[in-house]
């Protein structure tokens, strides 16, 4: 997964004229690593464990890279935080919130995404894209009090 990313950022740096750095490879490395939903500031703290020298300034801009290179999408959730994640080009799949924690669990649910394409095509309507954010309280939530 890595070495994939890793080859998509190259081509993508070249075809734009920029050059392949170790630091945005350190990024990459986080970013793919990490497994989850990063904001900037979460990403910039676990690049700086490997490469304390790094600012936060690199780290942004080099999301904004991956995101144009087509590595990361850019998610903004009901919360108001920018996060972002790897786009392993696994397919679509959606998100459950948790309002008290924020955790975000990713969901495919077929059923669903033919609900929603039988929707479209009984209005005659062309989708192009769509999300489903479901907001609640995770399990281990739903047992505390607030």
């Amino acid at each position: 997964m890595r070495k994939q990313a890793a080859e998509q950022l190259s081509e993508y740096l070249s075809g734009q004229g920029l050059k392949s750095t170790r630091q945005r490879d350190d990024v990459l490395n986080a970013f793919v690593s990490a497994g989850r939903h990063l904001s900037a500031e979460e990403l910039y703290l676990l690049v700086k464990k490997s490469n304390p020298g790094i600012g936060y300034a690199t780290v942004y801009r080099t999301l904004k890279l991956l995101a144009e290179a087509g590595l990361a999408d850019e998610r903004r959730f009901e919360d108001g935080f920018t996060r972002y994640e790897y786009n392993a080009s696994d397919g679509h799949h959606d998100h459950l919130i948790c309002t008290r924690c924020g955790k975000i669990i990713e969901f495919e649910n077929e059923r669903i995404e033919q609900l929603q394409q039988d929707v479209a095509r009984k209005n005659r309507f062309k989708v192009q894209s769509h999300k489903l954010e479901l907001y609640g309280l995770c399990s281990d939530c739903q047992g505390q009090r607030k």
